[in-house]
């Protein structure tokens, strides 16, 4: 049973992850009318909320857009950095969201930042002890345990990641329409790439969530 849902979201988040690879590429040749990038797009963002105190920057790669609270950056990768298209638009606000979220003290993003340090040092040694505690599980259950809360501190983490990126989303298409971003030719384009972007962090929080079930059902049925 537990196979056959592992293999179907897998299958899932592959079909997600194309269609988001689909959508973007679809959208990345779709040019903004006035001609923005999205440097610009982040910038005038930013500053249309007055926050002067956050850096856009370029980074290497693709898809690799952040935004990161502890040096206040605003990390756009090459592809969306430099390109005046609605994908880009759309990612740059979107990163920006997360800064305003910032900026106004967010609850839930608040405590996904709280629990980064827990979730890295879950993430270094959490592969370890869930090994020690499969193969230790009739004489030593409580290596297994161990290693369930700590993967459960990763699914927590997926979890509060759903509503800060949806909000997130939901205040770039917000201002992006205000602001005259987007109009009523593009607007539907901008927000249908942030939504096939928000259904791999779903899919990942589910997945997790499977996956600490499968772990729990093998502590549970260790007498069995």
């Amino acid at each position: 049973m537990y196979w056959i849902l592992f293999i179907g979201i897998a299958l899932i988040s592959y079909m997600v992850q194309a269609n988001l690879k689909s959508k973007f590429e679809k959208y990345s040749k779709m040019p903004l009318a006035n001609g923005m990038t999205g440097r610009d797009v982040a910038i005038k963002m930013l500053q249309d909320n007055g926050i002067y105190d956050v850096k856009v920057i370029s980074t290497p790669g693709m898809l690799t857009d952040h935004y990161n609270p502890a040096n206040k950056t605003v990390n756009l990768s090459e592809g969306v950095y430099g390109s005046n298209s609605v994908a880009a638009a759309a990612v740059a606000a979107h990163e920006c969201g997360h800064a305003l979220q910032h900026a106004r003290a967010y609850a839930p993003l608040k405590m996904r930042s709280a629990l980064v340090p827990v979730v890295q040092f879950s993430s270094s040694i959490m592969s370890w002890v869930l090994l020690a505690g499969i193969l230790m599980v009739q004489s030593m259950p409580q290596i297994l345990l161990a290693g369930i809360v700590l993967f459960a501190a990763t699914t927590l983490f997926s979890f509060i990641t759903l509503p800060v990126e949806i909000n997130a989303s939901k205040r770039a298409l917000a201002w992006m329409s205000s602001a005259g971003i987007t109009n009523v030719f593009n607007h539907k384009a901008a927000e249908d790439a942030l939504k096939s972007a928000a259904y791999t962090y779903v899919v990942a929080a589910l997945s997790s969530l499977a996956t600490l079930v499968y772990y729990v059902s093998i502590y549970m049925g260790r007498r069995d």
